[in-house]
């Protein structure tokens, strides 16, 4: 954490990157936060604002093509975010925020340089991806299974710096078989809904790296659990029944 024991959350370029409620990770995250007892402070960061190096946690999310390119244009000329991971800093991305950490990216028909920050590289695959997205998370997180919604025209491929977030259930992910990446430090996963509400263990998840602790407080999850309930419910419902392993 910051050296003024603040939780110092950022959330980059919300005014390009911002869709089907990513917003929500940063309240999530938040919230989760001051539930128990940590002091937080928000930000964020628009394009014509310098990143700051200085944060915990940076949160990046989905966009479309243009946005997402002027994003990364912008993010490489500014430089704060590598500062910020070279201080050890927490990473959670997002669709097209997962995509541009990496080395490279499709957009508008062309391969464009990414932020070269993590182990990935992203193209074009032959078809949209649109609809619910699950499965079992890595185990060596010890998290439960992993819901979202995702909508992109991308597909994800991991070198051997990271590893995969989880195996795909239901939907497509990075490529039909994997979804997100994750090392310590950083998540990318393609997963709406959004993400962090979804999935309170993953916030918590990020919380811990953060702040350094090994647990937290229980919080009571009643809400978050209707909403995975029901998500996994409607997935039994087309004959994809996951609710025993959430």
């Amino acid at each position: 954490m910051s050296t003024d024991s603040e939780l110092r959350i950022v959330w980059v370029y919300p005014d390009l990157l911002s869709t089907y409620g990513d917003r929500g990770n940063l309240l999530i995250l938040a919230q989760r936060a001051r539930l128990r007892g940590i002091p937080v402070r928000t930000e964020e960061i628009r394009t014509d604002e310098p990143i700051p190096a200085e944060a915990d946690i940076y949160l990046l999310a989905g966009g479309e093509d243009a946005p997402q390119t002027l994003a990364a244009e912008r993010m490489l000329d500014d430089g704060g975010l590598r500062r910020a991971v070279e201080h050890g800093a927490i990473v959670f991305a997002v669709c097209a925020g997962y995509q541009l950490v990496g080395s490279a990216f499709a957009a508008q028909g062309r391969k464009y340089a990414g932020l070269d920050l993590f182990d990935l590289t992203s193209d074009r695959g032959p078809s949209r991806a649109v609809g619910e997205l699950a499965g079992p998370v890595d185990p060596a997180l010890a998290l439960p299974l992993l819901t979202g919604f995702e909508n992109h025209g991308g597909r994800t491929h991991l070198g051997p710096g990271v590893r995969p977030l989880a195996t795909v259930s239901v939907g497509v992910g990075n490529d039909g078989h994997t979804e997100g990446a994750w090392t310590k430090g950083f998540i990318g996963t393609y997963a709406h809904g959004p993400a962090l509400s979804r999935n309170p263990a993953l916030a918590d998840l990020v919380l811990r790296w953060a702040t350094g602790r090994e647990s937290l407080e229980p919080l009571d999850d009643t809400w978050h659990d209707k909403l995975r309930d029901e998500r996994l419910a409607a997935l039994a419902a087309r004959g994809k029944d996951l609710r025993h392993a959430a």
